[in-house]
């Protein structure tokens, strides 16, 4: 495994970020506590959760799945970064109870220690907000935040799906109270969707964010899904099968990406994970595999060095927006 600091911290962490959202779910415990080992075997550090993981009446169970695992010991929770996310309804799927989702220091204290008591363990290494809070100031979000590391429940903070004024906003208002403020960005960034390098990226590189992409194979369009979609006979897929069936422009690029890496004798979805690590300020992409084949091509990734030949033709099927602010400005 490679290691890189996360942004602008002391923190080492793995370039493949094990992402657990399917544990639980699609993936029940037993199956999730191998891959987790097989993870942490291959020397995956970074795992990251969110407290409504699970899903509906399930929120929270993918954290439990979690906590049973670090149970077992073997220096497993020592071993990792945990990273985990508040924000979200924990409802099940009816409405809210007032002040519990979303950002106010309410919530945030009672969100701490519930996915602490789910994770069993004293300490979130990278408590994340899962989405921006129009309502609540800055200001009480991070004096919620500095009680927490205080208190020593938490060690860091992060984003995930700020907009890049966003991130400005909020590691200025640290910074005026001598904090150290967001460390780390999860955003939706691949090869098919590149808007993240318009103002999120740029932010995240000036404020010394690490940036965490997830979906890195874009619901499955990046891993091979025309491939797959013939060796079904056109049955199934999913999502990404239906998006190729309404666009045929985008079915268009993703067969020219399929073509492309053949002719490479390169896996799509091992290629959509090495390139997102070229990227500049990415620390390392998000895979969330439900069996332990995934795991092992997410793992491949790593050690996959992509040719400039092959870059300039992925960069040609799927062009960014360029320079910021060039690409909206002259």
């Amino acid at each position: 495994m490679k290691y890189t600091q996360l942004g602008r911290t002391g923190l080492e962490v793995s370039r493949i970020v094990l992402g657990t959202m399917n544990f639980g779910p699609l993936t029940n415990e037993a199956d999730s506590h191998t891959i987790m080992d097989a993870a942490l075997d291959a020397g995956v550090n970074y795992f990251d959760t969110a407290n409504v993981y699970g899903w509906g009446e399930n929120k929270g169970r993918t954290e439990e799945i979690i906590g049973t695992w670090f149970a077992q010991g073997g220096g497993r929770r020592d071993k990792a970064v945990l990273a985990t996310k508040v924000n979200g309804n924990m409802a099940g799927d009816g409405p809210a109870w007032p002040n519990h989702h979303k950002l106010s220091a309410v919530n945030i204290r009672r969100a701490v220690d519930a996915s602490l008591k789910r994770l069993q363990t004293d300490y979130i290494d990278i408590y994340q907000f899962h989405h921006v809070d129009r309502n609540t100031p800055i200001e009480e979000i991070w004096q919620a935040i500095e009680v927490l590391i205080q208190q020593g429940k938490i060690l860091y903070a992060g984003s995930s799906n700020f907009p890049g004024y966003k991130i400005a906003q909020a590691n200025e208002a640290a910074r005026q109270r001598g904090r150290v403020g967001l460390v780390s960005e999860q955003c939706l960034y691949n090869l098919a969707e590149r808007r993240a390098e318009m103002e999120v990226i740029p932010a995240a590189q000036e404020y010394g964010l690490g940036v965490i992409p997830w979906s890195p194979l874009h619901s499955g369009l990046l891993g091979g899904a025309i491939r797959k979609e013939r060796e079904r006979g056109g049955e199934g897929g999913g999502r990404s099968l239906s998006r190729l069936k309404d666009s045929p422009a985008l079915r268009d690029k993703v067969q020219a990406y399929e073509d492309l890496l053949d002719k490479h004798g390169v896996e799509p979805g091992e290629a959509a994970l090495a390139w997102l690590l070229t990227r500049p300020g990415v620390t390392g992409p998000i895979v969330g595999p439900r069996t332990m084949e995934q795991l092992e091509s997410g793992l491949r990734a790593v050690d996959l060095e992509l040719s400039d030949e092959l870059l300039a033709g992925l960069d040609e099927i799927f062009p960014g927006p360029g320079p910021s602010p060039e690409a909206f400005a002259w």
